[in-house]
């Protein structure tokens, strides 16, 4: 339905359009102040006769009372009740600037960088660490850019999960959604046994089953303090991990400069054993460690929903993705292929903490002290990365659900805006970090792995293409990117490039997989490494059987709703705050401008 129907029904005062609910009965007020947040239901439930603490803990599981706003949702299509429920689905906002900033910043870096371009390094030599990280980070960036875009217009529940439905159609909807969901639940087992290990580099005398447990614990315990627990344990662990890993990039450039043991190293590693190992199936296997490493960048689009103003502090800090990719992977990915070669022995190892690269480096380097440190960094990451799992699994569950795409039962909201049911599915999945004590542990993650192995490049893709369709759309319907909020620097050029490299990684990634380096043809490596790929088309074609929706291919562009969603009702007066703002910069000195952009 085109916005210009949209606002005549309005004038003639109709009430039965979803299209008007924002309009007609606006959502429950958040203030501009951050530090400040409220809802009808909330006030109603903090206000009234004092209770004890027990009682008020007890009281905070059971369901959020939502006002009801008196639209007719039984005229509505399956479509239309999706994104109206995703738009009113009562997650807390409690997330600040400081959160997003720091999210995306820092927020899941974690084994994939510290252990796993070790494993990168050991398959493709230091140049295709090099190609497969700006790759994948050129990609990831024009993904991140695209969900400011999205995220900012319309900051519902579960974001991108959302956008699948709603800009492509429900079956891609579930098939991404689910896939993104499985990543993250079968993430966290793996990084709760990664701090087992990661301890053993101290003690190896404690089963580590107990200290798997110990870290079930306080991750559980983490996610019950709701959003701004998550917010906050991440801006805390954020800020090491960034600290850390500057400080880990200049001292890595002093030992390439003749600090420490080695004496001058230059780049000797890449004339001997060489800067290529394998050729181009080098640069391919490099992929999926990029992947795994570049993973939860999209974490700080996912919060939007939660954050009490996305319009201005979304845009920043999908923005400071960027300086992310180009310090924290790129950087690394250089000064780790000047310290450590790729026949270096340690880089083959169990993938814990003694084959990681960073280990390596500063042990190569006889610095004392600061391998204890850089352990103690890699858990703090591990923990975090452990966080964001139950964070990113649970809220796209929860929006999968309030689309009707899985179990109503996991879009369970409680009274402090938690979605409860997924947070207890998502740790009970968790349990399976005890498989630390079983002698087939490596094999079963192995597997469990396989199931997600292309899902990131799945969903990247799909994200692309989802931006590519809304701008499509705003076309299609008479309507300009003047009435969006934040619009992505890289245009949507930029998402048809990302969408571009995705494609021909997933390529890369299938020829490598079915030929591996050194070895014959093998079925089991092909299932271990694309395992996802026959599922996807199972998913699919399971949800189309079973929904009987084989007509529906694509949203026609002309019927994709444009405005259920937004925080900002009025159109033209967004229009002209837009216009006022881009006016008042063009008056600042070009350097403002500059920082703008970037940041």
């Amino acid at each position: 339905m085109s916005y210009e129907k949209s606002k005549a029904e309005e004038a003639v005062g109709s009430t039965s359009g979803y299209q008007n609910y924002e309009t007609q009965n606006p959502e429950p007020s958040v203030t501009d102040d951050e530090d400040n947040y409220s809802t009808s239901s909330s006030d109603a439930y903090s206000n009234g006769p004092r209770r004890s603490p027990v009682k008020r803990f007890v009281d905070s599981f059971k369901p959020i009372n939502i006002e009801d706003d008196g639209i007719d949702t039984s005229q509505m299509t399956e479509m239309e009740k999706s994104i109206y429920a995703t738009a009113r689905h009562p997650l807390a906002r409690r997330l600040k600037s400081r959160h997003l900033q720091m999210i995306a910043i820092g927020g899941s870096i974690g084994t994939g960088l510290f252990v796993g371009s070790g494993y990168a390094l050991a398959e493709g030599g230091p140049a295709s660490v090099l190609i497969g990280y700006a790759l994948v980070g050129y990609a990831m960036f024009a993904v991140v850019m695209a969900l400011g875009e999205l995220s900012v217009q319309f900051p519902v529940s579960g974001s991108f999960n959302a956008f699948f439905s709603r800009f492509l159609e429900p079956t891609w909807g579930f098939v991404l959604g689910l896939l993104y969901a499985m990543s993250w639940l079968i993430s966290l087992p793996s990084e709760l046994v990664a701090c087992a290990l990661t301890i053993q580099y101290w003690n190896t005398s404690v089963n580590p089953a107990a200290w798997v447990a110990i870290f079930y614990v306080v991750i559980i315990s983490i996610n019950l303090f709701g959003v701004k627990g998550y917010g906050e344990v991440e801006f805390v662990l954020s800020i090491i991990k960034v600290i850390a890993v500057v400080g880990f990039i200049i001292v890595a450039i002093c030992i390439i400069c003749g600090v420490g043991d080695q004496g001058y190293i230059g780049a000797k590693y890449w004339h001997n054993p060489g800067a290529f190992n394998s050729g181009f199936k080098g640069v391919c296997s490099v992929f999926i460690s990029a992947a795994f490493s570049f993973g939860g960048c999209e974490l700080v689009a996912l919060a939007a929903s939660e954050t009490a103003n996305p319009r201005k502090s979304l845009p920043s800090a999908t923005k400071q993705v960027f300086w992310r990719i180009t310090i924290f992977y790129i950087l690394t990915a250089i000064v780790i292929g000047f310290l450590v070669p790729y026949d270096n022995e340690s880089l083959l190892g169990a993938g814990d903490v003694t084959s990681s690269p960073f280990v390596i480096a500063i042990v190569q380097g006889g610095i004392k002290v600061l391998p204890s440190i850089m352990n103690a960094v890699i858990l703090i990451a591990v923990i975090s990365v452990g966080n964001s799992s139950v964070y990113g699994c649970s809220r796209t569950l929860a929006s999968l659900a309030v689309q009707g795409l899985i179990p109503k039962i996991f879009g369970y909201i409680d009274r402090e805006g938690r979605p409860m049911v997924a947070i207890v599915f998502t740790n009970a999945i968790g349990l399976l970090c005890f498989l630390v004590s079983s002698e087939s542990e490596s094999t079963v993650f192995t597997w469990l792995f396989s199931v997600c192995s292309l899902a990131s490049f799945f969903v990247w893709f799909g994200i692309c293409v989802t931006h590519i369709r809304f701008r499509m759309a705003l076309s299609a319907q008479g309507r300009s990117t003047d009435e969006v909020a934040f619009v992505s620097p890289m245009g949507v050029w930029g998402s048809i490039a990302g969408a571009v490299i995705l494609f021909l990684i997933v390529i890369g990634e299938i020829w490598v997989s079915i030929w591996p380096i050194g070895e014959a043809a093998s079925n089991i490596t092909f299932w271990q490494n694309c395992l996802s790929l026959p599922l996807t088309i199972v998913l699919w074609a399971a949800h189309k059987t079973y929904y009987r929706s084989w007509g529906l291919w694509w949203i026609k562009l002309v019927e994709i709703d444009l405005d259920t969603g937004r925080r900002d009702i009025d159109v033209e007066v967004l229009k002209q705050e837009i216009a006022d703002e881009k006016e008042l910069l063009r008056t600042k000195p070009f350097y403002v401008r500059i920082y703008r952009f970037w940041c």
